[in-house]
């Protein structure tokens, strides 16, 4: 029910946002606004502003919304009201009012970013887990424990303080999918000495920018206790006598110093033609005792991996990232930057076939993170709106011809040739751009259920 909620919500506040910015523009232009709708299909409540006469509206399906203005190619309009009608207004009053949708998106991200960095957000400390063996991390020579402290792009050098490790598997995901190296400075536990070393990330394939793309850079997560948390009816670890909160100090002759470490021996486990049990050697209480567990071997995506049935990991080590009034603002526009860059990046490395077509994600996906995030609190509900806003404002821009971003490619036509798209060619492109959008629904879609039944 959470999740249901929770992506209404969601998308209900960005529809809004999105024909508020339609809708303040028109107005500010002199053009009647009919109807505000909020949603498509039957009405289900509204009113009537008495002074503009605009009708506001909720309708039944909550997937979209529009702004109804007059308009000569819709109906016929009164002579007293000609200058009113959209379709009577200058080219740039046009241009701005198609472009005011898709804006406003992308400033409700700015002041939810913006928002949350003045609030203040508690995040990992920048301090490394353990990285995956012949991982980029592991050869570039960490180990686990290293605390970052700057970042830079290889030709500028670590210029970049970092306060959380959230911002630095943000580094990481812009130099990835920008196949850039990255120049880090960090300090290993125990040490004060800053080092210095390279992630060559430029060759790393970027096709599939999911946990295996992370899993190939190395770095997991931060760095947390190798604790038990619910462990799982008649899994191994509960087979094994192992309970919540039992800390694991050793597998085999192995030290273990990190949740991740733990859960990717465990998981490697499955790769063996034969499981056999393993010595965890755990801490429980202040007493440390043996226990043989064997970890069960499960399938997935086709690959062979190890489970014990029981959730690993205390909460790592946190911080409190918070801004000034300027420096969050300055800090909430660069995130809408980068993101807004790096979607148009994404959407063009999957037309040219670069990146796959799974990276696309649709309504299932958003609902089932929506629901996600809105679990863990207001402020992640807030960060994943601003992501979703943000894509949302993009995907508007682009020059299809359905969407916002066609609009204004017809315009510029129109400012280059001095006369509008005729009516033939926009049935056409309409069509076309239409049909477009479909494939892209068609294939979000499918990836949704094919991530819900893997």
């Amino acid at each position: 029910m959470l999740t249901i909620t929770a992506f209404i919500v969601a998308i209900g506040i960005l529809v809004a946002v999105h024909e508020a910015g339609h809708y303040a523009m028109a107005v500010a232009c002199g053009v009647k606004v009919l109807r505000f709708s909020v949603g498509f299909g039957p009405r289900v409540w509204g009113w009537k502003s008495a002074h503009s006469g605009t009708e506001f509206v909720l309708s039944l399906l909550p997937l979209g919304g529009y702004v109804k203005m007059l308009d000569e190619r819709e109906a016929e309009v009164p002579a007293d009201e000609k200058h009113r009608a959209f379709n009577t207004q200058p080219l740039r009053s046009r241009a701005l009012i198609v472009a005011a949708g898709p804006v406003a998106n992308l400033l409700l991200a700015i002041l939810l970013y913006a928002g949350v960095h003045w609030v203040g957000l508690m995040q990992p400390q920048p301090i490394v887990a353990p990285p995956v063996a012949g991982s980029v991390a592991a050869q570039a020579g960490f180990s686990g424990g290293e605390r970052i402290l700057r970042v830079g792009f290889n030709a500028a050098g670590a210029d970049s303080v970092v306060l959380s490790f959230d911002d630095f598997r943000w580094w990481l995901t812009r130099a990835a999918l920008a196949h850039r190296n990255l120049q880090v400075e960090f300090t290993r536990s125990g040490s004060a000495v800053v080092e210095t070393a390279v992630l060559e990330l430029e060759d790393l394939d970027t096709r599939h920018a999911d946990a295996q793309l992370f899993r190939s850079i190395g770095f997991l997560g931060p760095q947390s206790l190798a604790q038990l948390g619910s462990v799982s009816p008649d899994g191994a670890a509960m087979l094994a006598g192992l309970q919540s909160g039992d800390v694991v100090l050793r597998v085999d002759q192995t030290v273990i110093v990190d949740a991740s470490q733990l859960r990717e021996l465990i998981r490697n486990s499955g790769k063996a033609d034969v499981v056999h049990a393993q010595q965890w050697l755990v801490e429980r209480d202040g007493l440390v005792r043996t226990v043989q567990v064997t970890p069960k071997v499960v399938t997935e995506s086709d690959v062979a991996i190890g489970r014990v049935g029981a959730m690993i990991g205390a909460p790592p080590r946190s911080v409190v990232v918070r801004y000034g009034l300027w420096d969050g603002m300055a800090k909430a526009f660069l995130r809408t930057w980068e993101i807004s860059g790096l979607t148009i990046n994404m959407m063009w490395q999957i037309l040219t076939g670069e990146a796959s077509l799974k990276n696309l994600s649709g309504p299932v996906t958003i609902a089932d993170y929506a629901g996600k995030s809105a679990s863990m609190g207001v402020t992640p509900f807030l960060l994943f709106l601003a992501l979703i806003s943000i894509s949302l404002g993009v995907l508007n821009l682009l020059p299809l011809p359905v969407l916002d971003g066609g609009h204004l490619m017809y315009y510029l036509w129109e400012a280059m040739t001095g006369k509008p798209v005729s009516d033939s060619w926009m049935e056409g492109l309409q069509r076309a751009g239409l049909a477009m959008l479909l494939v892209m629904m068609s294939v979000a879609v499918y990836n949704d259920v094919a991530r819900l039944l893997g």
